[in-house]
């Protein structure tokens, strides 16, 4: 364990959040937070105690607002929610984005506006640090009066009830309370409602989408670069120059990251003097392609960190005289933003499909479907049929979900962000965009192998030699399907960013920026 993060004071970013899922960094809640947290606690003992009327302490939920709740039920109250409201259908989301939910969601009640026991954040820790991770399914929230659904699933293991994943088993969680000689919580006022009220489980599939994106648009530079390579394109529209004049931060960073992975190519200089007045937009316009979803990267990144940060239940609890049912709940500051990295995600696909299609013209020196004996062998002419796929399912995707709104609650809750739907599915497309980067790496690899002896840079090289580690040169047809599934597990394992990194360290060159980083 390198590090500790205090809930509830300190700034809470991407990385760090990352860092705690995965066991690298410890949450723990500081006394100034455990303070905060007691007062907020007494002040909704106070408002129960003095029968002052406030939305979800004593009364009813959504629609029920007016109907008050008796000081003896109030408890009874906050239990019933958390079996009423799970009410979630499909599959389970997967266990880090579970985890993710239960962090953000302690550093967000563990500010001291919320009037929950310590107790009960402490029981939340605990599930994190040991790993027993809820059983959260993946459809039934319509983000906006908070994940409702989906975080009562989530807190139900509190109270004794539901299922939670151990050791990767998923068994029942009265049945882990007692193997660890736990008692289920007996919640509070308010508490269940604080609980299941906030946007944490949109906000967990933002935090992994943000370094998942990241990833892929660190890997569409790289293959970029070598597809560029193997198709003898040109790094003249690279130039700083040329995006000093016109200067998106994203198209800058993007062409200098080009420019840098092609300086002293001796690919690149081979042909600085030949007849080709300029290359094809998925080649010349990386910069512009690639940079614009590095924009809708950075605007996603900017509001996740916001949201990590946030209060997001309702109402909140300032004292005792003074609460406020606000909206904080509502999905569609995230909703939002979502939907445009889907955008930006399918994009990249789409250019690194338009790139796979050229490198099998025959076009530039290189054979067609790149293979020497085309006709007998297929060669590389159906993997482009699978990016083709992909990219239109990712197409199908892009729809937004924050577009759309369903009234719920009897019309109390009239209008909704899904914004639920619209971090499940940019996951979806960042599934298919790194199976068409696989695809692009192969094709990039292969057009590569046809400009021998000429070598490419350090990085570059790397790159090519970690493929070829795993797939070897095509000469005759064989089971492309398995070369597909050798590269893209190197994309996925980190393998091959973390050795492109490494060898950019090793040789003082500089592939970075913070303001691009997830820290």
């Amino acid at each position: 364990m390198n590090t500790t993060f205090h809930y509830g004071t300190e700034h809470l970013t991407i990385g760090i959040c990352l860092d705690i899922a995965a066991g690298k960094t410890k949450g723990i809640i500081g006394d100034d937070a455990r303070a905060a947290i007691r007062n907020s606690r007494g002040y909704v003992e106070q408002i129960v105690h003095e029968h002052h009327p406030v939305y979800g302490i004593n009364t009813g939920f959504g629609p029920l607002c007016d109907t008050r709740i008796s000081e003896e039920d109030t408890c009874l109250l906050q239990s019933n929610i958390l079996r009423s409201h799970s009410v979630g259908v499909g599959n389970p989301i997967p266990q880090e984005i579970a985890k993710i939910m239960m962090i953000t969601k302690v550093h967000a009640l563990a500010q001291g506006f919320s009037g929950v026991a310590p107790e009960t954040l402490d029981r939340l820790i605990w599930h994190i640090d040991n790993d027993i991770i809820p059983f959260v399914p993946e459809k039934g929230s319509v983000g906006a009066s908070g994940d409702l659904a989906p975080l009562s699933h989530l807190c139900l293991p509190l109270i004794g009830l539901g299922e939670v994943f151990e050791h990767g088993q998923r068994v029942a969680s009265d049945t882990v309370l007692k193997k660890h000689n736990l008692q289920p919580l007996i919640l509070g006022p308010k508490e269940g409602l604080a609980l299941i009220n906030g946007t944490q489980f949109i906000l967990a599939f933002a935090v992994k989408a943000v370094q998942r994106l990241n990833d892929a648009l660190n890997r569409a530079d790289l293959i970029g670069a070598m597809s560029l390579e193997g198709l003898m394109g040109s790094a003249r529209p690279f130039d700083a120059r040329l995006h000093n004049i016109r200067p998106y931060k994203g198209t800058k960073y993007v062409a200098k990251r080009l420019a840098t992975l092609l300086d002293h190519s001796e690919i690149n200089t081979s042909h600085a003097n030949c007849d080709r007045v300029q290359d094809p937009y998925s080649l010349r316009c990386m910069p512009q392609v690639h940079g614009a979803s590095r924009n809708a990267w950075l605007h996603l990144k900017e509001l996740t960190e916001i949201e990590l940060n946030s209060v997001t239940d309702n109402p909140v609890i300032f004292s005792a005289d003074d609460t406020i049912s606000g909206g904080n709940f509502h999905g569609q500051p995230m909703a939002l933003p979502l939907d445009y990295a889907t955008v930006a995600a399918a994009e990249l696909g789409n250019i690194a499909d338009r790139r796979c299609y050229l490198m099998s013209e025959g076009r530039y020196g290189l054979p067609k479907l790149l293979v020497n004996d085309a006709g007998l062998n297929s060669g590389l002419m159906i993997p482009q049929y699978t990016t083709a796929a992909l990219v239109t399912e990712n197409k199908t995707l892009c729809f937004p979900a924050s577009a759309d709104s369903v009234p719920t609650s009897l019309g109390q809750e009239d209008h909704v962000s899904m914004g639920s739907i619209s971090g499940r599915k940019l996951h979806t497309v960042i599934d298919n965009l790194e199976y068409i980067q696989a695809i692009e790496l192969l094709y990039a690899t292969q057009a590569m192998d046809f400009r021998r002896p000429l070598r490419s840079t350090e990085v570059i090289e790397a790159c090519h030699a970690l493929v070829r580690e795993h797939v070897p040169h095509i000469q005759n047809d064989r089971v492309f399907a398995d070369d597909i599934k050798q590269l893209h597990q190197i994309i996925t394992d980190g393998s091959f960013l973390a050795l492109a990194d490494a060898v950019a360290a090793k040789n003082h060159i500089n592939l970075s920026h913070d303001e691009f980083g997830i820290y």
